[in-house]
Formats: C-alpha cells, structure tokens, sequence
C-alpha cells in the first residue's frame, strides 16, 4: 500500500489517503453522475484530513445517509462518506497529486437503482 496526497483546487483543503487502488469506481446516482468523479473506496483508518476542516461545506440528499464534501472556497468535491458503507470514504482520484488512474479496473456502480 502507498499513501498519496490531495487536496481541492485551492488547497484550502488537503487530505491523505493509503490504498493499493484495486478498483476505481464511477457512480450514476444523480449528485455522482453531475460531478463525474472518478473514485477509490478508502477505509477510514487510511484517510486523513491534513487541512482545512473549515473549508469543507457538507451536502446530503435522499436519504441523508451519505455525506458529500466541497471546499467552500473553490467548489471541489475532494470526497465523500460512503452510504452504505459508511466507515469508508469515496476519494475523488482526480484530487490526488502526481496520479494517474491508466490501467486500474473501473467498476461502474448502479446508485441511481438505489432508494
């Protein structure tokens, strides 16, 4: 496992996160499919908010179970708390410094079946 960092476009808010990347996945829920995320599935024992708590603005919907964050600043979607598995975090790859996602299965999730 490799640990990376991220963060929003502003930098206002910076994160790591350790995985090994076995799977990207893409999600067709109406919030996901908008923000066209590219995500890696990350326990939370292997994320860590370096910077800018105070940055973040939460957005829930439906059945206000997961939570998505933006930087208040920029507007970036940097990650999320899983609804269904909600002791992970769905990072946004696309926030990672230096990596590129060549190469790496992508599973498209059905979100907009979900209710």
């Amino acid at each position: 496992m490799q640990s990376y960092q991220g963060s929003c476009h502003c930098g206002a808010v910076r994160f790591e996160i350790t995985t090994d990347f076995p799977e990207l996945t893409t999600c067709d829920c109406s919030i996901c499919h908008r923000k066209n995320a590219l995500m890696v599935k990350v326990h939370e024992s292997q994320f860590r908010l370096v910077t800018g708590e105070e940055s973040l603005t939460e957005y829930q919907f439906n059945t206000m179970t997961a939570h998505h964050y933006f930087c208040k600043v920029c507007g970036i979607y940097p990650f999320h708390r899983k609804r269904v598995t909600p002791d992970n975090f769905g990072i946004n790859v696309h926030c990672l410094a230096e990596f590129d996602p060549a190469g790496i299965p992508v599973r498209r999730a059905t979100g907009s079946k979900m209710s």
